[in-house]
């Protein structure tokens, strides 16, 4: 979550033009980070201005503003809707703040009254920036976002039907922490067959739902390509489904593989496409700066759940 490339998704954030009411910035301050597997490291942020933001749930994203590394904090030469993006895209290249999109991973306020807000990272070193800025993430350091004011938003994308009696999941490691989040709302009426697709034994994470889910892990191993997709494939098409009537499918992640997911589940278990939501978070190959520019283009791939196979 679409074009900004993210552990939390592939999506240009709420509006890239900023003008959007349902959505405003927010200063967020570092309270604590926590490790939760090889892979994965979550950030708690507070902040005073949390007190007016509204988390949809489920896969809720929001754009990110993080330093360069020579910076502690967010500084941007406007935060009003009608200039913020023109004075970002303006700023020299070496102070602007990199805008990647990530997933709510969960909102709350404290028994004392404070608000928080989770948002889990992909660690992989320094070979993106937001990586490298979640590893050295320290308690005070303050980041700018645009996240929701409201808690019904378009930035909010599972939305299965009323008649849904069956919620299919695909998702990788980038995707998880929406993956997570939806499992976190989902009523113990629910059914869920999912597979969670990561790069390491220690990265199959506790997910607490009360929905009736059966998750599969597909374990990637180092060094995995091109030939990433057949393998995940394989483990979907293998897979037991448990008899439905009016499946609805949410995946996410890797932008070719989830296409070769959604042809599968089309054309092979038989979902109505119109049924099936597909978000591309990253694409094997591309930086996240061609994404971001294949999206302020309107030359990012469609996503409609209407589009060919």
């Amino acid at each position: 979550m679409t074009a900004t490339t993210t552990a939390g998704g592939t999506d240009a954030g709420p509006d890239a033009t900023g003008a959007v009411a349902d959505f405003r910035f927010f200063e967020l301050e570092v309270l604590r980070t926590r490790r939760l597997g090889h892979s994965f490291l979550r950030v708690t942020f507070g902040g005073e201005s949390l007190a007016g933001f509204r988390s949809g749930g489920y896969d809720q994203s929001l754009s990110l503003f993080l330093p360069p590394p020579h910076r502690e904090h967010t500084v941007l030469p406007s935060t009003d809707e009608d200039t913020w993006f023109g004075a970002w895209r303006a700023m020299p290249e070496d102070e602007r703040p990199v805008m990647r999109s990530y997933t709510v991973r969960e909102q709350r306020r404290t028994p004392q009254g404070v608000d928080e807000v989770d948002i889990d990272f992909v660690l992989h070193g320094d070979t993106s920036p937001a990586s490298a800025w979640a590893g050295r993430a320290v308690t005070g350091r303050r980041i700018l976002v645009i996240g929701p004011a409201v808690t019904r938003n378009k930035s909010v994308r599972f939305q299965p039907p009323a008649d849904t009696d069956l919620v299919l999941m695909y998702a990788d490691e980038t995707a998880l922490p929406a993956a997570a989040a939806i499992l976190d709302r989902l009523d113990s009426g629910s059914r869920v067959k999912a597979w969670f697709e990561v790069p390491h034994e220690d990265d199959r994470l506790t997910l607490p739902t009360s929905a009736d889910a059966d998750i599969t892990w597909v374990v990637r191993g180092p060094g995995a390509g091109r030939e990433r997709t057949g393998h995940l494939l394989e483990a979907v098409r293998s897979g037991e489904v448990p008899d439905c009537g009016a499946p609805y499918a949410w995946i996410a992640g890797e932008s070719g593989t989830i296409r070769a997911v959604r042809r599968l589940l089309v054309q092979e278990r038989g979902v109505d496409r119109r049924r099936v939501r597909f978000t591309g978070y990253w694409r094997l190959g591309a930086s996240e700066e061609e994404l971001l520019a294949e999206a302020y283009s309107g030359q990012a791939p469609s996503e409609d759940p209407g589009a060919a196979l």
